[in-house]
Protein backbone atom coordinates (compact mmCIF):
# COMPACT_ATOMS: atom_id res chain seq x y z
CA UNK A 1 0.00 0.00 0.00
CA UNK A 2 0.89 3.85 -1.20
CA UNK A 3 0.99 6.32 1.33
CA UNK A 4 0.21 9.20 -0.83
CA UNK A 5 2.54 12.14 -1.19
CA UNK A 6 4.41 13.39 -3.95
CA UNK A 7 7.45 10.93 -4.46
CA UNK A 8 4.82 7.89 -4.61
CA UNK A 9 2.12 9.19 -6.75
CA UNK A 10 4.06 7.59 -10.02
CA UNK A 11 3.87 4.22 -8.13
CA UNK A 12 0.86 4.21 -7.39
CA UNK A 13 -0.86 3.02 -11.31
CA UNK A 14 -3.50 5.73 -10.05
CA UNK A 15 -3.73 8.98 -12.60
CA UNK A 16 -2.17 11.73 -11.22
CA UNK A 17 -0.48 15.29 -12.24
CA UNK A 18 1.59 15.02 -15.21
CA UNK A 19 2.71 18.63 -14.44
CA UNK A 20 5.49 20.16 -12.57
CA UNK A 21 4.01 21.03 -9.23
CA UNK A 22 7.34 22.67 -7.86
CA UNK A 23 6.99 24.94 -11.18
CA UNK A 24 3.19 26.23 -10.29
CA UNK A 25 2.17 29.26 -8.18
CA UNK A 26 -0.79 30.06 -5.75
CA UNK A 27 -3.13 32.44 -7.38
CA UNK A 28 -6.02 31.45 -6.01
CA UNK A 29 -7.12 31.13 -2.01
CA UNK A 30 -9.87 29.52 -1.13
CA UNK A 31 -11.94 29.47 2.06
CA UNK A 32 -13.72 26.74 3.05
CA UNK A 33 -11.50 23.98 2.09
CA UNK A 34 -14.24 21.00 1.86
CA UNK A 35 -15.09 18.15 -0.08
CA UNK A 36 -17.16 20.00 -2.55
CA UNK A 37 -14.25 22.30 -3.39
CA UNK A 38 -11.51 19.51 -3.94
CA UNK A 39 -14.24 17.79 -6.31
CA UNK A 40 -15.56 20.96 -8.19
CA UNK A 41 -13.51 24.04 -8.27
CA UNK A 42 -9.65 22.67 -7.44
CA UNK A 43 -10.65 19.51 -9.97
CA UNK A 44 -11.20 22.01 -12.94
CA UNK A 45 -8.04 23.58 -12.50
CA UNK A 46 -6.35 20.37 -12.09
CA UNK A 47 -8.01 19.68 -15.41
CA UNK A 48 -6.23 22.92 -16.44
CA UNK A 49 -2.73 22.34 -15.42
CA UNK A 50 -2.73 18.76 -16.47
CA UNK A 51 -3.31 20.48 -20.08
CA UNK A 52 -0.05 22.39 -19.66
CA UNK A 53 -1.98 25.80 -18.96
CA UNK A 54 -2.64 27.65 -15.70
CA UNK A 55 0.24 26.70 -13.55
CA UNK A 56 0.03 30.17 -11.45
CA UNK A 57 -3.52 29.61 -10.96
CA UNK A 58 -2.32 26.93 -7.82
CA UNK A 59 -4.42 26.64 -5.10
CA UNK A 60 -3.73 28.14 -1.19
CA UNK A 61 -6.58 26.46 0.80
CA UNK A 62 -7.43 28.06 4.19
CA UNK A 63 -9.71 26.43 7.13
CA UNK A 64 -10.89 29.05 9.16
CA UNK A 65 -12.76 26.49 12.44
CA UNK A 66 -10.80 25.16 14.80
CA UNK A 67 -12.22 21.11 13.33
CA UNK A 68 -10.40 22.43 10.07
CA UNK A 69 -7.43 20.99 12.03
CA UNK A 70 -7.77 17.63 10.98
CA UNK A 71 -7.91 18.81 7.27
CA UNK A 72 -4.54 20.71 7.68
CA UNK A 73 -3.37 17.48 9.32
CA UNK A 74 -4.32 15.24 5.80
CA UNK A 75 -3.01 17.84 3.40
CA UNK A 76 0.17 18.48 4.70
CA UNK A 77 1.24 14.67 5.20
CA UNK A 78 0.54 14.11 1.54
CA UNK A 79 2.12 17.48 0.25
CA UNK A 80 -1.52 18.40 -0.31
CA UNK A 81 -2.37 15.65 -2.77
CA UNK A 82 -5.69 13.94 -2.49
CA UNK A 83 -7.32 11.38 -4.37
CA UNK A 84 -10.93 11.93 -6.09
CA UNK A 85 -13.27 9.19 -6.66
CA UNK A 86 -15.81 8.83 -9.57
CA UNK A 87 -18.54 6.53 -8.44
CA UNK A 88 -20.51 5.53 -11.51
CA UNK A 89 -23.99 4.27 -11.49
CA UNK A 90 -22.83 0.44 -12.15
CA UNK A 91 -20.87 0.56 -8.95
CA UNK A 92 -17.14 0.78 -10.92
CA UNK A 93 -14.81 3.59 -9.43
CA UNK A 94 -12.61 5.60 -11.10
CA UNK A 95 -9.92 7.62 -8.96
CA UNK A 96 -7.55 10.37 -9.92
CA UNK A 97 -5.01 12.06 -7.67
CA UNK A 98 -4.88 16.24 -7.80
CA UNK A 99 -2.40 18.35 -7.33
CA UNK A 100 -4.15 22.01 -8.06
CA UNK A 101 -3.65 22.43 -4.27
CA UNK A 102 -0.53 23.62 -3.33
CA UNK A 103 -0.83 24.75 0.46
CA UNK A 104 -2.97 24.55 3.59
CA UNK A 105 -2.85 27.07 5.79
CA UNK A 106 -4.84 26.93 9.22
CA UNK A 107 -5.91 30.03 10.14
CA UNK A 108 -6.82 29.70 13.48
CA UNK A 109 -2.78 29.42 14.33
CA UNK A 110 -1.87 30.96 11.28
CA UNK A 111 -3.44 34.61 10.77
CA UNK A 112 -0.56 36.60 9.38
CA UNK A 113 0.49 33.50 7.45
CA UNK A 114 -3.39 34.28 5.75
CA UNK A 115 -2.80 37.72 5.31
CA UNK A 116 0.60 36.83 3.87
CA UNK A 117 -0.93 35.10 0.64
CA UNK A 118 -4.02 37.24 0.66
CA UNK A 119 -1.67 40.82 0.18
CA UNK A 120 0.39 38.82 -2.43
CA UNK A 121 -0.11 40.39 -6.03
CA UNK A 122 0.04 36.96 -7.57
CA UNK A 123 -3.14 35.89 -5.10
CA UNK A 124 -5.99 37.14 -7.70
CA UNK A 125 -9.11 35.52 -7.05
CA UNK A 126 -10.51 34.47 -3.48
CA UNK A 127 -12.97 32.24 -3.62
CA UNK A 128 -15.37 30.47 -0.78
CA UNK A 129 -17.50 27.14 -0.32
CA UNK A 130 -18.50 28.46 3.71
CA UNK A 131 -21.98 26.78 2.87
CA UNK A 132 -25.38 28.63 2.65
CA UNK A 133 -25.29 29.71 6.30
CA UNK A 134 -22.23 30.94 6.17
CA UNK A 135 -22.65 34.44 4.85
CA UNK A 136 -23.32 35.42 8.27
CA UNK A 137 -27.14 36.67 6.68
CA UNK A 138 -30.79 37.04 8.68
CA UNK A 139 -32.34 33.38 7.36
CA UNK A 140 -35.72 34.98 6.79
CA UNK A 141 -34.80 38.72 5.49
CA UNK A 142 -31.42 38.18 3.56
CA UNK A 143 -30.01 40.86 4.98
CA UNK A 144 -26.32 40.70 7.03
CA UNK A 145 -26.89 40.11 10.38
CA UNK A 146 -24.43 42.66 12.01
CA UNK A 147 -25.04 41.23 15.68
CA UNK A 148 -24.13 37.77 14.49
CA UNK A 149 -21.52 36.81 17.48
CA UNK A 150 -18.72 35.65 14.81
CA UNK A 151 -19.81 39.28 13.50
CA UNK A 152 -18.96 41.32 16.82
CA UNK A 153 -15.71 39.19 17.82
CA UNK A 154 -14.36 39.50 14.35
CA UNK A 155 -15.02 43.10 14.01
CA UNK A 156 -12.64 43.80 17.29
CA UNK A 157 -10.24 42.07 16.89
CA UNK A 158 -9.21 41.29 13.37
CA UNK A 159 -5.86 40.01 14.38
CA UNK A 160 -7.48 36.71 15.35
CA UNK A 161 -10.59 36.67 13.00
CA UNK A 162 -13.45 33.53 13.26
CA UNK A 163 -14.47 34.12 9.39
CA UNK A 164 -13.60 34.30 5.92
CA UNK A 165 -15.04 37.95 5.33
CA UNK A 166 -13.04 39.27 8.42
CA UNK A 167 -10.02 37.82 6.32
CA UNK A 168 -11.16 39.21 3.35
CA UNK A 169 -12.01 42.78 4.50
CA UNK A 170 -8.74 43.21 6.46
CA UNK A 171 -6.58 41.96 3.07
CA UNK A 172 -8.76 43.92 1.12
CA UNK A 173 -7.62 47.09 3.46
CA UNK A 174 -4.19 45.99 3.32
CA UNK A 175 -3.98 45.89 -0.45
CA UNK A 176 -5.22 49.41 -0.71
CA UNK A 177 -2.50 51.00 1.57
CA UNK A 178 -0.24 49.07 0.02
CA UNK A 179 -1.52 50.67 -3.44
CA UNK A 180 -2.35 46.91 -5.11
CA UNK A 181 -5.72 45.92 -7.10
CA UNK A 182 -8.00 43.98 -5.30
CA UNK A 183 -8.41 40.27 -5.92
CA UNK A 184 -11.39 38.86 -6.88
CA UNK A 185 -14.20 37.64 -4.75
CA UNK A 186 -15.92 34.30 -6.00
CA UNK A 187 -18.39 32.48 -4.23
CA UNK A 188 -18.86 29.22 -5.22
CA UNK A 189 -21.89 27.84 -2.54
CA UNK A 190 -25.00 27.26 -3.35
CA UNK A 191 -27.04 30.74 -2.98
CA UNK A 192 -28.92 32.26 -5.90
CA UNK A 193 -26.92 35.18 -6.69
CA UNK A 194 -23.63 33.87 -4.69
CA UNK A 195 -21.60 36.71 -5.39
CA UNK A 196 -24.18 39.35 -4.56
CA UNK A 197 -24.69 37.56 -1.10
CA UNK A 198 -20.54 38.39 -0.72
CA UNK A 199 -20.54 41.08 -1.68
CA UNK A 200 -23.29 42.02 1.07
CA UNK A 201 -21.39 40.42 3.77
CA UNK A 202 -18.39 41.81 3.08
CA UNK A 203 -19.16 45.09 2.36
CA UNK A 204 -21.37 45.48 5.24
CA UNK A 205 -18.80 43.85 7.61
CA UNK A 206 -16.20 46.71 5.94
CA UNK A 207 -18.85 49.42 7.11
CA UNK A 208 -18.66 48.40 11.11
CA UNK A 209 -14.72 48.36 10.87
CA UNK A 210 -14.21 51.05 8.11
CA UNK A 211 -16.81 52.98 6.07
CA UNK A 212 -14.39 54.45 3.44
CA UNK A 213 -12.88 51.05 2.87
CA UNK A 214 -16.81 49.59 2.56
CA UNK A 215 -16.69 52.47 0.14
CA UNK A 216 -14.01 51.35 -1.76
CA UNK A 217 -15.12 47.70 -1.91
CA UNK A 218 -18.28 48.33 -3.30
CA UNK A 219 -16.56 50.51 -6.29
CA UNK A 220 -13.62 48.36 -6.92
CA UNK A 221 -14.10 44.29 -5.68
CA UNK A 222 -15.78 42.27 -8.29
CA UNK A 223 -18.37 39.60 -7.06
CA UNK A 224 -18.61 37.05 -9.75
CA UNK A 225 -22.11 35.16 -9.47
CA UNK A 226 -21.62 31.25 -10.49
CA UNK A 227 -23.68 28.41 -10.65
CA UNK A 228 -21.49 24.64 -9.04
CA UNK A 229 -23.09 21.52 -9.35
CA UNK A 230 -21.70 18.28 -8.47
CA UNK A 231 -22.99 15.99 -6.00
CA UNK A 232 -20.23 15.27 -3.55
CA UNK A 233 -21.01 12.80 -0.27
CA UNK A 234 -19.07 13.00 2.88
CA UNK A 235 -15.69 10.83 3.09
CA UNK A 236 -16.05 7.28 5.46
CA UNK A 237 -13.70 5.70 6.45
CA UNK A 238 -14.90 2.64 4.47
CA UNK A 239 -13.93 5.00 1.25
CA UNK A 240 -10.67 5.00 3.07
CA UNK A 241 -10.92 1.11 3.39
CA UNK A 242 -12.09 0.88 -0.15
CA UNK A 243 -9.19 2.96 -2.02
CA UNK A 244 -6.34 0.91 0.02
CA UNK A 245 -7.62 -2.01 -0.70
CA UNK A 246 -8.36 -1.98 -4.56
CA UNK A 247 -5.90 0.92 -5.22
CA UNK A 248 -3.47 0.20 -3.17
CA UNK A 249 -3.70 4.02 -2.05
CA UNK A 250 -2.97 5.38 1.67
CA UNK A 251 -5.11 8.56 1.66
CA UNK A 252 -6.28 9.97 4.79
CA UNK A 253 -9.19 12.18 3.07
CA UNK A 254 -10.29 10.98 -0.44
CA UNK A 255 -13.39 12.92 -1.99
CA UNK A 256 -15.93 10.31 -3.31
CA UNK A 257 -18.14 12.27 -6.33
CA UNK A 258 -20.61 11.48 -8.92
CA UNK A 259 -19.29 11.62 -12.42
CA UNK A 260 -21.59 14.68 -13.85
CA UNK A 261 -20.39 18.11 -13.05
CA UNK A 262 -20.69 21.53 -14.28
CA UNK A 263 -19.82 24.86 -13.64
CA UNK A 264 -20.97 28.67 -15.40
CA UNK A 265 -19.80 32.02 -14.12
CA UNK A 266 -19.92 35.34 -15.02
CA UNK A 267 -17.29 36.83 -16.53
CA UNK A 268 -15.66 39.15 -14.90
CA UNK A 269 -12.23 39.35 -13.15
CA UNK A 270 -10.64 42.08 -13.56
CA UNK A 271 -7.01 40.81 -12.73
CA UNK A 272 -7.34 37.82 -15.32
CA UNK A 273 -8.55 34.51 -14.49
CA UNK A 274 -7.41 30.47 -15.67
CA UNK A 275 -8.34 29.82 -19.52
CA UNK A 276 -11.05 27.20 -17.61
CA UNK A 277 -13.15 27.53 -20.56
CA UNK A 278 -10.60 25.05 -21.72
CA UNK A 279 -11.76 22.25 -20.05
CA UNK A 280 -15.59 22.52 -19.98
CA UNK A 281 -16.23 25.53 -17.47
CA UNK A 282 -19.20 28.09 -19.11
CA UNK A 283 -18.54 31.63 -18.79
CA UNK A 284 -21.78 33.75 -19.50
CA UNK A 285 -22.59 37.52 -18.93
CA UNK A 286 -25.32 36.38 -16.87
CA UNK A 287 -25.36 33.35 -14.53
CA UNK A 288 -28.81 33.61 -12.53
CA UNK A 289 -31.36 32.01 -14.51
CA UNK A 290 -29.29 29.05 -14.78
CA UNK A 291 -27.84 29.34 -10.84
CA UNK A 292 -31.75 29.63 -9.75
CA UNK A 293 -32.52 26.59 -12.31
CA UNK A 294 -30.20 24.44 -9.95
CA UNK A 295 -31.30 25.24 -6.96
CA UNK A 296 -34.55 25.25 -7.29
CA UNK A 297 -34.93 22.01 -8.81
CA UNK A 298 -32.22 20.01 -7.45
CA UNK A 299 -31.51 21.53 -4.24
CA UNK A 300 -35.16 21.78 -3.19
CA UNK A 301 -35.40 18.30 -4.09
CA UNK A 302 -32.23 17.12 -2.11
CA UNK A 303 -34.67 18.87 0.77
CA UNK A 304 -37.66 17.18 -0.09
CA UNK A 305 -35.60 13.98 -0.11
CA UNK A 306 -34.52 14.17 3.37
CA UNK A 307 -37.57 14.73 4.98
CA UNK A 308 -39.31 12.44 3.28
CA UNK A 309 -37.18 10.19 3.17
CA UNK A 310 -36.30 9.41 6.92
CA UNK A 311 -39.71 9.28 8.15
CA UNK A 312 -39.89 6.02 5.83
CA UNK A 313 -37.12 4.83 7.55
CA UNK A 314 -34.78 5.01 4.75
CA UNK A 315 -30.91 6.51 5.68
CA UNK A 316 -29.25 6.96 1.89
CA UNK A 317 -30.07 8.91 -0.68
CA UNK A 318 -30.37 5.81 -3.87
CA UNK A 319 -32.40 3.93 -1.16
CA UNK A 320 -35.46 6.38 -0.62
CA UNK A 321 -35.20 7.00 -4.85
CA UNK A 322 -36.46 3.48 -5.24
CA UNK A 323 -39.73 4.34 -3.62
CA UNK A 324 -42.25 5.42 -6.08
CA UNK A 325 -43.71 7.42 -3.86
CA UNK A 326 -40.90 9.97 -3.55
CA UNK A 327 -39.26 9.76 -6.92
CA UNK A 328 -43.37 10.90 -8.23
CA UNK A 329 -43.46 13.89 -5.57
CA UNK A 330 -40.22 14.85 -6.78
CA UNK A 331 -41.29 14.62 -10.85
CA UNK A 332 -44.64 16.40 -10.02
CA UNK A 333 -42.61 19.60 -7.41
CA UNK A 334 -40.03 20.10 -10.13
CA UNK A 335 -42.62 20.57 -12.42
CA UNK A 336 -45.74 21.95 -11.11
CA UNK A 337 -44.18 24.50 -8.37
CA UNK A 338 -40.26 24.91 -9.18
CA UNK A 339 -40.46 25.53 -12.96
CA UNK A 340 -42.95 27.75 -12.82
CA UNK A 341 -40.89 30.20 -11.00
CA UNK A 342 -37.84 30.51 -13.04
CA UNK A 343 -38.73 32.11 -16.06
CA UNK A 344 -36.17 32.23 -19.34
CA UNK A 345 -33.33 29.59 -19.42
CA UNK A 346 -32.12 29.76 -23.30
CA UNK A 347 -30.34 26.68 -24.57
CA UNK A 348 -31.60 24.44 -21.15
CA UNK A 349 -34.23 21.67 -22.13
CA UNK A 350 -36.10 21.90 -19.08
CA UNK A 351 -37.92 18.48 -18.75
CA UNK A 352 -34.19 16.36 -19.73
CA UNK A 353 -32.46 18.48 -16.95
CA UNK A 354 -35.21 17.45 -14.80
CA UNK A 355 -34.93 13.70 -15.86
CA UNK A 356 -31.35 13.76 -15.44
CA UNK A 357 -31.63 14.65 -12.05
CA UNK A 358 -33.79 12.00 -10.96
CA UNK A 359 -31.00 9.35 -12.82
CA UNK A 360 -28.33 11.33 -10.64
CA UNK A 361 -30.21 11.06 -6.98
CA UNK A 362 -30.70 7.37 -7.71
CA UNK A 363 -27.17 6.89 -8.49
CA UNK A 364 -26.00 3.68 -6.16
CA UNK A 365 -22.62 4.68 -6.36
CA UNK A 366 -22.64 7.94 -4.48
CA UNK A 367 -24.01 6.71 -1.40
CA UNK A 368 -25.09 9.66 -0.11
CA UNK A 369 -26.79 10.17 3.33
CA UNK A 370 -30.06 11.98 3.93
CA UNK A 371 -28.37 13.48 7.45
CA UNK A 372 -25.77 14.94 5.00
CA UNK A 373 -28.65 16.69 2.73
CA UNK A 374 -30.49 17.90 6.02
CA UNK A 375 -27.90 19.73 7.25
CA UNK A 376 -28.43 22.75 8.13
CA UNK A 377 -31.92 22.55 6.44
CA UNK A 378 -33.41 26.25 8.28
CA UNK A 379 -30.78 27.70 6.11
CA UNK A 380 -31.03 25.43 2.84
CA UNK A 381 -35.13 25.39 3.05
CA UNK A 382 -34.76 29.32 3.13
CA UNK A 383 -32.52 29.37 0.58
CA UNK A 384 -33.95 26.45 -1.90
CA UNK A 385 -37.57 26.08 -1.52
CA UNK A 386 -39.63 29.02 0.51
CA UNK A 387 -38.57 31.45 -2.23
CA UNK A 388 -40.51 29.27 -4.94
CA UNK A 389 -43.36 29.53 -2.61
CA UNK A 390 -43.28 33.27 -2.73
CA UNK A 391 -43.09 33.07 -6.24
CA UNK A 392 -45.77 31.03 -6.71
CA UNK A 393 -48.28 32.45 -4.21
CA UNK A 394 -47.71 36.14 -5.89
CA UNK A 395 -48.11 34.50 -9.11
CA UNK A 396 -51.68 32.89 -7.95
CA UNK A 397 -49.97 29.40 -8.66
CA UNK A 398 -51.08 26.83 -6.33
CA UNK A 399 -48.40 25.97 -3.49
CA UNK A 400 -49.62 22.62 -1.86
CA UNK A 401 -46.21 20.64 -2.74
CA UNK A 402 -44.03 23.10 -1.55
CA UNK A 403 -46.33 23.31 1.95
CA UNK A 404 -46.03 19.73 2.33
CA UNK A 405 -42.22 19.71 1.80
CA UNK A 406 -42.24 22.30 4.60
CA UNK A 407 -44.92 20.41 7.02
CA UNK A 408 -42.37 17.54 6.12
CA UNK A 409 -40.10 18.82 7.63
CA UNK A 410 -41.46 20.28 10.64
CA UNK A 411 -42.76 16.65 11.05
CA UNK A 412 -39.17 15.56 10.62
CA UNK A 413 -37.94 17.59 13.84
CA UNK A 414 -40.92 16.37 15.32
CA UNK A 415 -39.70 12.94 15.45
CA UNK A 416 -36.48 14.29 16.59
CA UNK A 417 -38.23 15.59 19.70
CA UNK A 418 -39.67 12.53 20.47
CA UNK A 419 -36.44 10.66 19.95
CA UNK A 420 -37.26 8.62 17.08
CA UNK A 421 -33.89 9.55 15.17
CA UNK A 422 -30.47 8.30 16.38
CA UNK A 423 -27.90 11.07 17.64
CA UNK A 424 -25.96 10.22 14.03
CA UNK A 425 -29.14 10.80 12.40
CA UNK A 426 -29.97 14.44 13.68
CA UNK A 427 -28.55 16.87 11.18
CA UNK A 428 -26.78 19.86 12.68
CA UNK A 429 -28.61 23.09 12.21
CA UNK A 430 -27.71 26.78 13.30
CA UNK A 431 -31.56 26.93 14.59
CA UNK A 432 -31.67 23.61 15.88
CA UNK A 433 -33.44 24.13 19.17
CA UNK A 434 -35.65 26.49 18.13
CA UNK A 435 -37.02 23.79 15.01
CA UNK A 436 -37.19 20.94 17.71
CA UNK A 437 -39.15 22.85 19.98
CA UNK A 438 -41.56 24.51 17.83
CA UNK A 439 -42.43 21.03 15.99
CA UNK A 440 -43.47 19.33 19.20
CA UNK A 441 -45.50 22.54 20.52
CA UNK A 442 -49.37 21.44 20.48
CA UNK A 443 -49.82 24.38 18.10
CA UNK A 444 -48.43 22.77 14.14
CA UNK A 445 -48.17 26.88 13.13
CA UNK A 446 -46.26 27.29 15.89
CA UNK A 447 -43.39 25.70 13.09
CA UNK A 448 -43.65 28.36 10.41
CA UNK A 449 -43.63 31.49 12.77
CA UNK A 450 -40.12 30.57 13.20
CA UNK A 451 -39.38 34.62 12.27
CA UNK A 452 -35.72 33.99 11.66
CA UNK A 453 -36.30 31.65 9.10
CA UNK A 454 -39.90 32.06 7.48
CA UNK A 455 -40.11 36.07 8.19
CA UNK A 456 -43.55 36.76 7.18
CA UNK A 457 -44.51 33.60 5.09
CA UNK A 458 -46.04 32.02 7.65
CA UNK A 459 -48.74 34.78 8.08
CA UNK A 460 -49.66 33.95 4.56
CA UNK A 461 -53.36 32.42 4.87
CA UNK A 462 -52.83 30.37 1.19
CA UNK A 463 -49.46 28.76 2.60
CA UNK A 464 -50.55 28.33 6.03
CA UNK A 465 -53.40 26.73 5.29
CA UNK A 466 -52.17 24.44 2.91
CA UNK A 467 -48.78 23.79 5.20
CA UNK A 468 -51.60 22.99 7.94
CA UNK A 469 -53.69 20.38 5.80
CA UNK A 470 -50.46 18.65 5.04
CA UNK A 471 -49.33 18.63 8.54
CA UNK A 472 -52.71 16.99 9.80
CA UNK A 473 -52.34 14.55 7.09
CA UNK A 474 -48.57 13.51 7.79
CA UNK A 475 -49.20 13.10 11.66
CA UNK A 476 -52.49 11.19 11.37
CA UNK A 477 -51.65 9.32 8.56
CA UNK A 478 -47.79 9.00 7.86
CA UNK A 479 -45.77 10.11 4.60
CA UNK A 480 -46.62 7.10 1.91
CA UNK A 481 -50.81 7.25 2.95
CA UNK A 482 -49.68 11.08 2.49
CA UNK A 483 -48.12 10.74 -0.64
CA UNK A 484 -50.54 8.51 -2.27
CA UNK A 485 -53.41 10.93 -1.60
CA UNK A 486 -51.25 13.96 -3.08
CA UNK A 487 -50.23 12.58 -6.23
CA UNK A 488 -53.52 10.54 -6.69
Amino acid sequence: MTALTTSTTSDSGVPSPTYDRSAASVGIVHFGFGNFHRSHQAMYLDRLMGSGDGLDWGICGVGVLPQDAAMRDAMRAQDCLYTLVVRHPDGSLEPHILGAVLEYLFAPEEAEAVYDRLADEAVRIVSLTVTEGGYLKNAATGAFDATDPAVVHDAGDLEHPQTAFAFIVEALRRRREAGQAPFTVLSCDNLQGNGDIARQTIVGFARLVDPGLADWIEAEVSFPNCMVDRITPATTDADRETLARDFGIEDRWPVPAEPFTQWIVEDHFPLGRPRLETVDVQFVDDVKPYELMKLRLLNASHQAIAYLGAPLGYTLVDETMRDPRVTRFLERYMADEAAPTLGELPGIDLPAYMATLIERFANPGIKDTLVRLATDGANRMATFTLPAVRANLEAGRPVRLGALMVAAWAEYWALIARGGLADTEVPPDVHADELRAAAADEDPAAFVEIEAVFGDLGRDGTFREAYLQARAALAAEGVAATLDEVLG
